[in-house]
């Protein structure tokens, strides 16, 4: 008889989980609050890397993650992952040069380019440092068609999809064995917990504590333009790149902006930058700005697995969950249904010290 697995939340890691589960023969239902596709994951910058500023065990986690990705491209037609790859100068140059010889050592090269080299890949830029970094196996997607794509492909599967119906609390007696919702109890063999901000919530309903913080992150959406920009540009103070519809999509950093109670103001002036630094997208306009809280464990990295002690529950929460979807639901569907839990997420357990 099939293993009964309810995902609660609908973002590119519940949906990720979701097929790969479904794949593997599960009876899945996906309990969503809102709309299919989640909230975190609408408001992502969505930009798949494995960059600066990660410990090797998470940059192998996610150069993991990025060979995942193509593979469920290949599984998944209607998917889209643009690989146009990132150029690199949003550090000092001694920190930026030592980034790369790091990444050098670990055996993940970054291409030096001048800036002849830089304006051959992208030409509408102004103002180009001498030199930067191009890293040719990143890439972008449009996060909430890709989240809908997945669950698309989840109900092709038999996976069930319930929007509109948020989860009150988890149900537990010797394990945990489903959720209560506004219709009553749903019961499951297993149940993830995927839900971005409200995973804190949703374990502490079953005495489980985990330390989470949800930062937010403005990002600017410019009017729809002509092809400016062909790739992602990681510049001091202004990170970019150009949507599938032609909005230039900016923000001070992958995360997004603290909008800091001014949120018209800061994405006015991201604009602004956006203008000054493309040529061709001068008086192109603000179309709108978006707000979003980013999931993310109390220090900085991806919580996955089973807390200990409560059988029949596993959690995924982290901020990258776009660079990290088509892996992470694929070890949480394996270690789900088989038992086996891949070697690279054992850093990243929720019981760890710092997240308790």
């Amino acid at each position: 008889m099939p293993k009964r697995v309810i995902v609660i939340g609908s973002g590119i890691i519940g949906a990720s989980a979701a097929w790969h589960l479904a794949k593997g023969g599960a009876d899945v239902t996906v309990l969503e609050a809102g709309e299919p596709g989640g909230l975190a994951t609408r408001n992502s910058w969505a930009w798949i890397n494995a960059s600066w500023g990660n410990p090797e065990p998470y940059f192998r986690l996610r150069q993991r993650a990025i060979a995942e990705w193509h593979r469920l491209e290949g599984e998944i037609p209607a998917l889209a992952v643009n690989w146009c790859g990132g150029l690199i100068w949003d550090l000092p140059p001694a920190e930026l040069d030592a980034y790369a010889a790091q990444r050098e050592a670990w055996g993940h090269p970054l291409s030096f380019v001048t800036r002849a080299e830089i304006l051959a890949r992208e030409p509408n830029l102004r103002d180009v440092p001498d030199h930067a970094f191009h890293v040719a196996e990143e890439g972008m997607l449009e996060p909430l068609a890709t989240s809908q794509a997945l669950l698309a492909a989840a109900s092709a599967l038999g996976a069930e999809v319930l929007s509109g119906s948020p989860v009150k609390w988890l149900e537990r007696g010797d394990r945990v064995t489903g959720v209560m919702t506004d219709d009553g109890v749903i019961h499951a063999d297993e149940t993830l917990v995927a839900a971005g901000v409200h995973t804190d919530s949703l374990l502490d309903s079953v005495g489980i504590t985990l330390k989470l913080t949800s930062p937010a992150g403005l990002l600017a959406h410019s009017k729809p333009a002509p092809k400016l920009l062909n790739g992602l540009v990681m510049t001091p103070g202004l990170h970019i790149r150009q949507t599938a519809e032609g909005r230039i999509v900016a923000g001070t950093d992958f995360a997004g902006a603290d909008p800091d109670n001014d949120a018209e103001a800061l994405a006015a002036s991201l604009q602004h930058k956006v203008e000054a630094m493309v040529t061709g997208a001068e008086g192109l306009g603000l179309d709108f700005l978006t707000v979003g809280h980013r999931p993310t464990p109390a220090d900085g990295f991806p919580a996955i697995g089973r807390p200990r002690g409560c059988e029949g529950l596993y959690t995924i929460v982290t901020h990258s969950g776009v660079t990290l979807a088509a892996a992470l639901g694929r070890f949480a569907a394996e270690e789900l249904l088989t038992g086996r839990r891949d070697a690279l997420l054992d850093p990243f357990h929720p019981d760890r010290p710092a997240l308790s």
